[in-house]
């Protein structure tokens, strides 16, 4: 199996669907090579679990924006927003 974890971690969230993919398909083609008892066949799914996870992650990260952090969004140089290194 050549798919590690590592590899698509530094995957933007663009590439974390096709990263996903990507592993399923690996992980498939791994089960039917390997039997689906193995070792092999486990890590598969285990880092398809883990990509997957990670999306879920990324999508509610976004969903927890406060008004504040949409607000600064849009205007980054307004003074409600202007951080301060001290």
């Amino acid at each position: 199996m050549t798919t590690t974890l590592n590899s698509f971690e530094t995957a933007g969230a663009t590439n974390l669907e096709e990263a996903i993919t990507e592993a399923i398909t690996e992980a498939r083609t791994t089960c039917e090579l390997n039997g689906s008892d193995s070792a092999g066949c486990a890590v598969a799914w285990d880092i398809v679990e883990e990509l997957q996870a990670e999306k879920a992650d990324q999508q509610q990260a976004k969903s927890k924006k406060t008004s504040l952090d949409n607000y600064c969004d849009r205007h980054p140089d307004s003074v409600e927003c202007l951080i301060y290194d001290l």
